[in-house]
Order: structure tokens, then C-alpha cells, then sequence
């Protein structure tokens, strides 16, 4: 586990400003220790916790891009059709013959190693094949055409891949080509959710009066099942300070990262906050955002903790942009912010300065190809569907005041926060 002290953070009474407070996860959070050595099979999603270093050349040798004749470009007549007598053939897999004495064109096949002294390549449909075996070469061909050299993807003891990178399937095929067959990775992080309130019942459950279905534990399971975390469910807790205060810190003994939803306000039933006791700390507990301003986040017996929200689409907004940097930080992964996009709004809107909102959108190309950003009619922090039946969020910064129909804006696809 990683172990923080006490005094790792500070909490003001301020809403903190979201790019701050990423910033301050990423600078205190401390990387879990342990790793592991998994095959390339395994690999994909774990974070790399050692640079690869290519070990060998890539392509190993010099080779054809395609299938057909290899010649000495200095043996081409210059701006003429040049026939050449064909004197061998090369596939790919088997050397070739050693170097050709005189003039003449050599078959060669995609991914054939290039005979030596040989440098261009034409394509074989460019190409006539006459009677007497010999091949016609058309002109305008330049220098070293269709030839693929040797190293020119990476070269021997070139970086690789970089410590710290979430290892997606472009980077295994690399790794791959490179005859490394295991990656040493960081161990999988282990995190334990619950979630609070009388009002709330597991799926599956009687539905009594007065009580809803938790969505959160199961929005967070998937969420954090994409980022390869280990996830132990500790159900629905009772909004009793004890036992929300038992529960925290058994999970924080024995885990990586705890994360609760509900109950971080500061009504007289929201309890998790006031469970973090004196021998605990706080690195704030409001963020500057909508939706999702109530967010506890602190240290618990040194374990990471963060206090969600109690509405589902607050608990996804502040997942993605307090949770994911805070789980790179633990992996001692480069964190990448999901880019945006530049697109039309068809909306106006007003928002308090100071605040970051994200206001959940559809997109849809219009006549003249301009992609535009629909708001979704319903804009409540329980309303789940406007996750479901949207695309991403519009990223409205904090100094924004209003949005205006035909103003450009910042979207973020929800595939990249994940």
C-alpha cells in the first residue's frame, strides 16, 4: 500500500480549483511498491514500471515494401525504360544470393531481405515481364523506392517504450517485434467501495418506501475495473458515524485506495466526512465543479481515501477528473488529461465564474460538415440518462461566464475518460 502521512495534505475551507487539485495528487501521491513480470498476453492496460530499451533493430534488415523486382538504381537508364535480365528470387524468411555481378533485376517479395548492393525497388504491376525472362522497368523511379531499411522504426538500445505508460495493444505489437515475450508491469492496485445512506438498497433487493437503488458502487466497479483495479465491494453502510467510521479504516489497513459515495456534504446526515478522525487529514473536501463540488479527499491511516458525491453523474464528473489522476499517481503512470475537441454550440448557457461545469451533449454534423454540440434537455446530477444518451461532456472553464449559440467549445468524448 502507499503509505502517506498525516500532514501529505493540507484542507482549506476554499472550493479548490480542479486543475489544482490534480496537480497536488500528482505531486503527493506516492507510487504503490511491488511489481510483477507478465507475459505480452497479460500486458494490456498494466502500467509499464521500467522503461523498455529496444534490443534489437526494427526491421532487423534491410526489405522490400512490396512485391517485385530489386535492382542497382545506378544499372536504371535514366529517363528511359530499362530491361534487365531477372537473375534471382528472394521470398520473404530466406537470404538472398550473394550479390549479382552485372546488370540485372532481382524477384523479390514483401518482407524479402534486400540482396546486397541492391537499393530500389519497383512494384511488380508497374512492371512487364517479357518473353525471354527479362523484366521492363518503367522510368521515374527514385533512389531506394519501396525499400524498407534496417532500424528506420527504432534501432538497437533506442527507448522504447517509457516507464510509466499504460500499455495499450499498438504498444504489445511493438514490444512484440521486438522479441521481448514479458514486460515488467506494476502490481494491479487493490480498492474497496461502499457506499452510504438509509435510503439505499443493492439492486435486487425489496424496494421499500422512501429507499432508491444504489447506482454508484456498480457505476464505480466498472469504472475502475477499466483502469485494471481489483475492486472489493463492501455493500451499503447505514449513515452511523461509527460504523462508517469502522469502515474506513478496516478497508484503508488493508487496501490501496478507498472510495465511498454520498454523505460528504455537510447536512446533518453526511457522516463520511466527519468519520475521518484526528489521526487522519484532509486534502480538501470541495472542488471548484459541477457537477460534483462535495469531494472529500484524504489520507486514512496513510491510504488514499476519496469521499464521491451521493448523485450518479456527480460521482462519474469527479471520478474521472480526481479518481483516474490519483489512481496514475499510485501506478507512478503518466498521466494524460483527455483532449478536446472543437465544436459549435447550439445552446445558451450561464455558469458562476470561479467553477468548472461540464454540461453533458450530443453531437451531430450539420449541413456544412461543422460538428455541433446539442445540450441534453435534463441537466440534474441524478439524472443517469443524460450519460447514456449523450456523447461526452462540454468542458467550460472557469472563467467562462456564458455560452452563446454558435460559440466554439471544449468537448470531451466520454471514451477518453475511461
Amino acid at each position: 500500500m502507499a503509505q502517506l502521512g498525516k500532514d501529505s495534505f493540507s484542507a482549506g475551507e476554499k472550493p479548490m480549483r480542479v486543475d489544482d487539485a490534480v496537480a497536488l495528487l500528482l505531486a503527493r501521491i506516492p507510487c504503490v511498491e511491488g511489481l510483477e513480470s507478465v507475459s505480452l498476453f497479460a500486458a494490456e492496460g498494466r502500467v509499464l514500471a521500467e522503461a523498455l530499451v529496444a534490443p534489437i533493430d526494427l526491421p532487423r534488415f534491410d526489405n522490400s515494401a512490396v512485391d517485385g523486382y530489386a535492382v542497382r538504381f545506378g544499372d536504371l537508364t535514366p529517363g528511359a525504360e530499362t530491361i534487365l535480365p531477372v537473375g534471382s528470387r528472394v521470398a520473404a524468411g530466406h537470404a538472398p544470393e550473394p550479390a549479382l555481378e552485372s546488370a540485372a533485376a532481382v524477384r523479390i517479395f514483401t518482407g524479402a531481405s534486400m540482396p546486397e548492393g541492391l537499393d530500389t525497388i519497383f512494384m511488380q504491376e508497374d512492371c512487364r515481364l517479357l518473353e525471354d525472362g527479362s523484366v521492363a522497368l518503367p522510368p521515374g523511379l527514385t533512389l531506394g523506392a519501396n525499400r524498407r531499411l534496417r532500424g528506420e522504426d527504432i534501432s538497437a538500445g533506442d527507448p522504447a517504450l517509457p516507464k510509466g505508460r499504460r500499455l495499450t495493444p499498438e504498444d504489445i505489437g511493438l514490444a512484440a517485434a521486438l522479441g521481448v515475450a514479458h514486460l515488467p508491469v506494476r502490481r494491479r492496485l487493490r480498492a474497496a467501495i461502499f457506499s452510504t445512506g438509509d435510503e439505499v438498497l443493492s439492486p435486487g433487493e425489496p424496494l421499500r418506501p422512501a429507499a432508491i437503488y444504489d447506482a454508484n458502487r456498480f457505476l464505480l466497479h466498472a469504472l475502475l475495473g477499466r483502469l485494471g483495479v481489483e475492486v472489493d465491494d463492501l455493500g451499503v453502510l447505514a449513515d452511523d458515524p461509527d460504523i462508517i467510521s469502522r469502515a474506513l479504516h478496516e478497508a484503508a489497513a488493508t487496501h490501496d485506495l478507498v472510495l465511498t459515495s454520498g454523505g460528504v456534504s455537510v447536512g446533518e446526515e453526511d457522516h463520511v466526512k466527519k468519520a475521518i478522525g484526528a489521526e487522519d487529514s484532509l486534502a480538501f473536501w470541495r472542488l471548484a465543479i459541477k457537477p460534483g463540488r462535495p469531494v472529500a479527499m484524504g489520507v486514512i491511516g496513510g491510504t488514499p481515501f476519496v469521499g464521491l458525491p451521493g448523485n450518479p453523474v456527480a460521482v462519474f464528473v469527479t471520478f474521472v477528473h480526481v479518481v483516474r489522476p490519483l489512481i496514475a499517481a499510485l501506478l507512478g503512470a503518466a498521466f494524460e488529461p483527455a483532449r478536446r475537441l472543437a465544436v459549435t454550440s447550439s445552446f445558451k448557457y450561464k455558469k458562476k465564474k470561479g467553477r468548472r461545469e461540464y454540461v453533458r451533449v450530443s453531437l451531430r454534423d450539420d449541413a456544412t460538415g461543422d460538428t455541433i454540440a446539442e445540450k441534453y434537455p435534463v441537466e440534474g446530477a441524478a439524472v443517469l440518462t443524460s450519460l447514456t444518451r449523450t456523447h461526452g461532456f462540454v468542458e467550460l472553464a472557469e472563467d467562462v461566464e456564458r455560452v452563446a449559440p454558435g460559440d466554439k467549445v471544449a468537448f470531451v468524448d466520454y471514451a477518453l475518460l475511461r
